[in-house]
């Protein structure tokens, strides 16, 4: 598995891209494997059906291999199926008359729970009460500006990208990361930097 892994890693995102736009097999298999857990992870975020998620996915990269040829020159890879993901779910919740119908992906609500461990937070900084506290606030924030925050600290996507990812411009999207860092700030009265916490947490 090791050996597997580190011969993933040998290769960098736009190499395999353009391997796979070449028809590579080997590149496309290991993109997929690469991204395929955060894939599901995040798709799982937006619909219940785990299976139909895992259907969703595999669609995308069977799409990215038919259409190869047509793929963009460059891109940012994790982004780019990560959007797909996402577009692919909407139009399954539209077929399926889950949410309204809508030629946008705002009905979709992010579902996942952010969860910050005891562990990572020294007793120096918070106590359990305090980290638990932080946990609610972070789960009781608005389905999208949640999302952002998940998006932009644990996929570790630009506001540009989210933007596009969300359906909404630049601005609309550095708001609902400014009003999830702000609404978690206003409350959280622990000394741990809430940046770190983010990026350290779990979903």
């Amino acid at each position: 598995m090791k050996t597997a892994t580190a011969t993933i890693n040998l290769f960098d995102d736009n190499t395999l891209w353009n391997n796979l736009k070449d028809g590579d097999e080997k590149s496309f298999s290991m993109l997929f494997e690469r991204y395929y857990a955060d894939l599901v992870r995040y798709g799982n975020s937006l619909s219940l059906f785990e299976e139909k998620v895992q259907d969703c996915i595999q669609d995308v990269f069977t799409d990215l291999w038919v259409y190869r040829n047509s793929l963009q020159e460059s891109v940012v890879v994790k982004a780019y199926l990560l959007a797909s993901v996402r577009k692919r779910i909407a139009r399954l919740h539209e077929r399926d008359h889950i949410f309204r119908k809508t030629t946008t992906t705002d009905s979709i609500a992010f579902l996942l729970e952010f969860s910050v461990q005891h562990e990572l937070v020294d007793d120096d900084y918070a106590t359990k009460e305090k980290v638990n506290h932080l946990n609610k606030l972070l789960n009781d924030l608005p389905a999208r500006q949640k999302e952002a925050l998940y998006l932009r600290y644990h996929q570790g996507l630009t506001v540009e990208q989210i933007a596009e990812m969300l359906d909404v411009n630049y601005q609309s999207a550095s708001n609902l990361l400014h009003r999830g860092l702000l609404s978690l700030r206003k409350e959280w009265k622990g000394s741990f930097p809430i940046i770190l916490l983010l990026s350290s947490g779990s979903f």
